[in-house]
C-alpha cells in the first residue's frame, strides 16, 4: 500500500506538467509563466534526479527525469515564444 501511495503520487506530480505543455503549443500564450519559478522548480527536480540516481532508487530517478522533462519543455516553449515575439515588436518600431 505504501508503493502504491508513492507511485500514485509520482504519477500525479509528474504529469501534471503535461497541461501546461499543452496549452502553451495549442496557444503560444505564455504570458502567465513564470521563468524563475519553473527555473527553480526545474532545478529541484533535477537535483531531485541526482539523488535518485546516486541511492539508486530508479522509482525517484525516473520520476524526477520525466518531470525534469517536462519542465523543461514548459522553459524552452515559454522562452521561444517570448523571444519571437520580441522579435515582432522590434521589426515593427
Amino acid at each position: 500500500m505504501i508503493t502504491l501511495i508513492g507511485v500514485v503520487a509520482a504519477t500525479c506530480t509528474t504529469i501534471s506538467f503535461v497541461p501546461q505543455v499543452i496549452q502553451i503549443q495549442k496557444t503560444r500564450n505564455v504570458s502567465g509563466i513564470s521563468l524563475s519559478m519553473y527555473g527553480i522548480l526545474t532545478t529541484g527536480v533535477g537535483l531531485w534526479m541526482l539523488y535518485g540516481f546516486l541511492i539508486r532508487d530508479m522509482a525517484v530517478f525516473f520520476a524526477n527525469l520525466i518531470t525534469f522533462a517536462l519542465a523543461m519543455a514548459v522553459i524552452t516553449l515559454t522562452v521561444k515564444e517570448r523571444l519571437s515575439l520580441a522579435k515582432k515588436v522590434v521589426h515593427q518600431v
